[in-house]
């Protein structure tokens, strides 16, 4: 059971975790439910890490590996910029936590795209290189919109693509395994 789960649960979590993002840029979320999405973020991406490291040392699995494992990282970061946010500037804090935000748009980009390049002709490996653009492009709007649109728009925009492309994606993947 907890395998199948494991297969499967990313198919919820991706598309809940992107609405979650955008939600709480838009500021309906309190920043302590951040501060907690983000340390039960680190244990669930860390137990997947410790548990999956057999199953994916090899092939695109070992690709989204590590993206699981930078992304814990890149997570942590954001974990520390809500719990220690006395410590640092304002203009400190914004950078870590678009760090965050930025790095997981980029890293599944990567992974998407190098996943839709070793799928076999023929199958759907269009779906992941169409999400990894998502994704890429996402960030280029998250990260460069604000400078053409007003920000809050722009950053709903990116997150909205990067959930889309990072959605289509995962939703294969579990529909092929």
């Amino acid at each position: 059971m907890f395998r199948r789960l494991r297969e499967t649960g990313p198919g919820l979590l991706v598309p809940l975790a992107w609405t979650f993002a955008a939600t709480a840029h838009e500021g309906l979320v309190a920043t302590r439910t951040v501060l907690i999405a983000h340390v039960v973020m680190c244990v669930l991406l860390a137990a997947f890490a410790v548990t999956s490291w057999r199953d994916m040392r090899e092939g695109v699995l070992h690709a989204w590996l590590w993206v699981i494992v930078v992304g814990f990282g890149v997570t942590l970061l954001g974990a520390v910029s809500f719990l220690a946010s006395e410590a640092f500037a304002a203009d400190t804090l914004a950078a870590m936590r678009a760090t965050t935000v930025a790095g997981w748009m980029a890293l599944p980009a990567v992974a998407l795209a190098y996943t839709g390049h070793e799928t076999p002709t023929g199958e759907r490996g269009w779906v992941y290189t169409a999400g990894g653009v998502c994704s890429a492009l996402g960030l280029v709007v998250y990260l460069g919109g604000p400078v053409v649109a007003p920000a809050s728009a722009a950053r709903l925009l990116g997150l909205g693509l990067a959930g889309l492309g990072q959605t289509a994606g995962i939703l294969l993947a579990v529909a092929e395994s």
